[in-house]
């Protein structure tokens, strides 16, 4: 298992004498059987009631070097075991006889951090050595799609072959709010006493960015997961606020089944794509807008007039709020229906969608028809390719006859007046529309420039392509900055109402 940092192992102790009491550690039996080297069990007193098992003989030897320096713990109470593969018989007769009885199981915490590791289809991979584990084998009809997951098979050979003791172990959440754990949630029935959480950087040898949980539960207590309030601290050890952590498994479906209404099945008016993906926030990088469909993986979804408010919902809604390490697996859900009558809030997405980074729209693939000024507002050389934007703002589009036909629901009214902007979206336009006027006086502009044409203009690219992250011209950074300041006022605006209207649970 991973090295636990001292401060987490001290309030992971500290949560567990909370829960079962102050004389918890003489009244109850400890076993750590993805131990490693032992640290999780520094701090503990009664050696006479630890366990401590690992796969690696080498772990054992520094195990037991360690009670020959004064740790406390008992030499025949540290031994070499394959939680994943190996018979209970092979564990010291007073653990068995533990396990085996019904009343002292009741007293047993199997107190743990066991390998983050995913294994590779169906295959589980530990350390070096490739194998099938006789648990995975075991358990897949009630772990499906996270059978993969090393943790995932920890947990499950302890609920069902060591029923009604306290499970007490560090892991990611996945299994609480992951879309691919809802079988393992029909099965893992257990009551979550408490929790904390802290960020993964705070382990050693652990990639990513995410929440990693300490989470105590009673097996004897037979209840289905459907959210928690979980304690967060920051990487110094002290609080730092709340969190709610969901199942979302009573929701009525999650935001790409939501697009999924508006979609157009003819892409004869389309205008560009919208890429979708996975509801959750470490997909979000994926979000964007489009010319066409590519190789990549995703969900494409086809954008015409009647669509390119739902687009910019969307895509506003993925990107206004900051991906963190915390809400790494938040899921973005249905909205209810308050969304549908605040123009305001519509308009506000339409603006943040149009301005976004992630809007990847350029005239080197097709016409453009993102540009959201006039050929007069920019002092445009010519005449632009396309005007549809600007039309669509105004309101002077006619009804696309074919894409009227597309929806599951009942239509709004063809747009046929002027959209109406916020002051923080007017704000955002003018900034826009002067990073525009200065690109158009450049000697070798392209008339039908898309905001991603001009960034990669004036940023230019490194040798494998992809866009800097910054110019050399002065002015250009200017108003380049003043537009992501813009847009960052205006995020915050639109941010309280995904919550409101119930794309994300707070």
């Amino acid at each position: 298992s991973f090295f636990t940092p001292q401060i987490w192992v001290e309030l992971s102790q500290k949560y567990l004498t909370d829960v079962l009491g102050e004389d918890w550690q003489d009244e109850y039996y400890i076993w750590d059987c993805a131990a490693g080297t032992g640290n999780l069990l520094h701090g503990l007193t009664n050696k006479y009631h630890i366990w401590a098992s690992t796969l690696d003989k080498q772990d054992v030897e520094v195990m037991k070097d360690r009670i020959k320096n004064g740790a406390n713990l008992l030499e025949e109470h540290v031994f070499q075991f394959d939680f994943l593969n190996d018979a209970f018989t092979k564990l010291p007769l007073p653990l068995q006889k533990i396990i085996n009885d019904p009343e002292k199981r009741k007293k047993l915490v199997v107190y743990m951090n066991p390998p983050y590791a995913e294994s590779n289809g169906k295959v589980s991979i530990t350390r070096s050595k490739v194998q099938v584990s006789s648990v995975h084998t075991q358990y897949f009809a009630k772990l499906e799609k996270v059978a993969a997951e090393l943790f995932a098979q920890f947990l499950a050979r302890i609920y069902f072959e060591i029923p009604n003791c306290t499970i007490a172990q560090f892991s990611k959440f996945k299994l609480l709010n992951g879309g691919n754990s809802k079988v393992f949630r029909n099965n893992f029935l257990a009551s979550l006493t408490a929790c904390f959480a802290m960020a993964s950087d705070t382990f050693d040898n652990v990639k990513g960015k995410f929440p990693i949980g300490f989470f105590i539960w009673d097996t004897s207590i037979k209840e289905r997961f459907n959210q928690v309030e979980v304690n967060i601290f920051k990487s110094n050890g002290t609080f730092w606020k709340t969190k709610n952590f969901y199942s979302y498994d009573n929701e009525i479906g999650k935001i790409n089944d939501w697009l999924h209404i508006f979609k157009n099945t003819q892409n004869d008016n389309s205008i560009g794509f919208l890429m979708a993906d996975a509801p959750d926030f470490q997909s979000n990088n994926y979000i964007c807008f489009m010319n066409e469909k590519t190789n990549r993986h995703g969900i494409y979804f086809s954008i015409t007039q009647q669509n390119l408010i739902q687009a910019c919902v969307y895509l506003s809604v993925r990107h206004c709020i900051k991906a963190t390490w915390l809400n790494d697996r938040d899921q973005f859900l249905c909205p209810n229906d308050g969304w549908e009558n605040d123009i305001t809030f519509q308009n506000d997405c339409f603006t943040f969608a149009l301005f976004h980074g992630q809007n990847r729209i350029t005239c080197k693939e097709g016409t453009n028809h993102w540009i959201p000024f006039s050929e007069y507002e920019v002092a445009a050389r010519e005449k632009f390719d396309s005007d549809f934007m600007f039309r669509f703002m105004q309101g002077k589009l006619k009804p696309d006859a074919v894409a009227e036909d597309l929806f599951e629901k009942p239509k709004k009214p063809h747009q046929n007046t002027p959209l109406e902007f916020s002051p923080e979206a007017k704000e955002v336009f003018n900034a826009g529309r002067k990073l525009w006027k200065y690109y158009h006086q450049q000697a070798n502009c392209e008339v039908n420039a898309s905001l991603y044409d001009i960034r990669a203009y004036f940023q230019g690219r490194n040798d494998k392509g992809k866009m800097n992250n910054k110019s050399e011209d002065e002015l250009y950074q200017t108003c380049i900055s003043d537009l992501r300041d813009k847009l960052k006022l205006l995020a915050q605006k639109i941010e309280p109402k995904v919550y409101g209207y119930g794309f994300l649970k707070s």
